[in-house]
C-alpha cells in the first residue's frame, strides 16, 4: 500500500512540476492533460480497487473497522470531486495559479488520506498472506 501511495504522490509532483508561472495557458493545459490523464486514471483506479475489493476483504476480516472504511470511502468521493475540478480547469485552459491551487488541494487531501489509511490498515495488511492475492485487484493498476 505504501509503495502505491508513494507512486501516486510522485505522479502528482510531476504534474505540479509542469506548471510554470507565465506559461502559455494552451501549452500548459496540453502538458497537464498528459500528466493528469495518467495520474487521474491511476488514482481513480486505485480508489475503485480499494472500494470494490480491498475494503470488502478488510470488513470481512475486521467488521469493527466499518467506520474507518466509511471515512476512507468518503475521502475517495471527495478526491474524485477535486479531480473533476482539476480536469475542468485543465480543459478550460485555466491559468497556472488556478491549476496549482487545484493540484495543491488534491495533494493535501491525498497526503492526509494516505497517512490515515496507512495508519489504520497497513498492520492488518501485513498479517494477510500474500500468496494468491491479486495486488492489482486490491490497489489498482499502479500496484
Amino acid at each position: 500500500m505504501r509503495a502505491v501511495h508513494q507512486r501516486l504522490l510522485r505522479a502528482l509532483d510531476i504534474a505540479r512540476e509542469t506548471i510554470e508561472d507565465g506559461a502559455d495557458p494552451e501549452s500548459l493545459a496540453r502538458d497537464l492533460r498528459l500528466y493528469c490523464v495518467g495520474f487521474c486514471v491511476a488514482l481513480g483506479g486505485h480508489h475503485t480497487s480499494e472500494d470494490t475489493t480491498l475494503f470488502p476483504m478488510v470488513l470481512a476480516d475486521r467488521p469493527f473497522l466499518a467506520p474507518t472504511v466509511a471515512k476512507l470511502v468518503q475521502d475517495h468521493t471527495m478526491i474524485a470531486h477535486l479531480i473533476r475540478g482539476l480536469e475542468h480547469a485543465v480543459s478550460t485552459a485555466a491559468d497556472s495559479a488556478s491549476l496549482r491551487r487545484h493540484l495543491d488541494g488534491i495533494g493535501a487531501i491525498m497526503e492526509s488520506h494516505f497517512r490515515f489509511e496507512e495508519k489504520q490498515l497497513v498492520g492488518l495488511l501485513d498479517t494477510i498472506e500474500d500468496e494468491g492475492l491479486d495486488k492489482t485487484a486490491l490497489f489498482g493498476s499502479i500496484a
